[in-house]
């Protein structure tokens, strides 16, 4: 968990905790709709949504379009965790052939967002998504309104917290099997830093400080998240993942620190930034006006694109 603030291997900032991509959800919905098992495919997902929509009133995919910062989730679902590779970021994604098109197995960038893009064709999210909420859809998976959203494991202490119904809250990876296993990506949330200006007692005050909240106050747990300390137990929210392993993508060789960076800015689909990718497969699956293969056909040509003009051959 140490690499966000790596340079010439020294360390310049300590994680607070670490943080998963999977998906949040209402463990007595999810129950109520018959759904006994945990969907570890795309399929398996899309049919337990179908079971909510027909056995319960809840919403049974709350996109949280309209608050445009929550859609970025999607993003972080398309590396490791939908691949068990921790270099498929910059094997796959940054310097591969077509990153977005379909691999035929259910893995991959095309199996994460074809999950959102199904999911509203087949009407198994909130009937218009620019009406939707964030503060508000909190207390709806908290009583049981919403059945399930794609956010960090972050949200899960919010959503607790958002009614009277903590118990009701799980997490689950993301649904997405390689070769029957299942992974989850996971990465540093903010770092602490020390300012090396400060005064010798300074110094040693704050790292006094920042060994005990990452070491022994149990921040990251009382937070959801995980503790980046090798052996902690993991919070009870997050007990699920009990045997996924972890997937933390590998930092970029050298000299290509800011490879994606470049690419993905030229080729304005902002992964992880903006949201774009799955902010335009909610407006085309909501208008049914373009169908995933001609989406992806777009993205590949502009990252192409991207790519060539920052020197990826292939």
């Amino acid at each position: 968990m140490l690499n966000n603030f790596m340079y010439q291997d020294v360390v310049y900032g300590i994680p607070s905790m670490a943080n998963v991509q999977g998906i949040i959800y209402n463990k007595k919905v999810f129950e109520e709709a018959g759904v006994t098992e945990l969907p570890k495919t795309p399929d398996e997902f899309l049919t337990a949504l179908a079971a909510i929509k027909e056995k319960t009133d809840a919403i049974p995919l709350y996109t949280n379009f309209a608050a445009g910062w929550t859609m970025t989730a999607w993003d972080a679902y398309i590396d490791g965790g939908a691949t068990g590779d921790p270099d498929f970021a910059n094997t796959g994604i940054t310097k591969g052939q077509n990153p977005f098109s379909d691999r035929g197995d259910g893995t991959g960038p095309y199996a994460v967002y074809n999950v959102l893009y199904e999911a509203i064709k087949r009407g198994l999210t909130e009937d218009d998504p620019t009406t939707t909420d964030w503060e508000g859809s909190k207390g709806k998976l908290n009583n049981g309104e919403i059945a399930c959203m794609a956010l960090g494991s972050w949200s899960v202490v919010q959503i607790q917290q958002a009614g009277d119904n903590a118990a009701d809250i799980g997490y689950m990876t993301f649904p997405i099997s390689v070769d029957g296993k299942q992974y989850i990506s996971a990465g540093p949330d903010y770092c602490y830093g020390i300012n090396c200006n400060s005064s010798r007692d300074e110094q040693i005050a704050a790292m006094c400080y920042i060994k005990w909240l990452v070491e022994e106050s149990g921040f990251a747990q009382g937070e959801g998240g995980l503790s980046i300390v090798i052996g902690d137990e993991y919070p009870d929210a997050l007990k699920t993942l009990d045997g996924v392993e972890l997937v933390i993508n590998n930092p970029s060789a050298a000299g290509e620190e800011n490879l994606f960076n470049d690419i993905n800015n030229d080729s304005e689909l902002g992964l992880n930034v903006s949201g774009a990718v799955p902010k335009e497969i909610v407006e085309e699956a909501v208008a049914g006006t373009k169908t995933m293969e001609e989406m992806t056909a777009e993205w590949n040509e502009k990252w192409t694109a991207a790519q060539e003009s920052n020197g990826v051959e292939h």
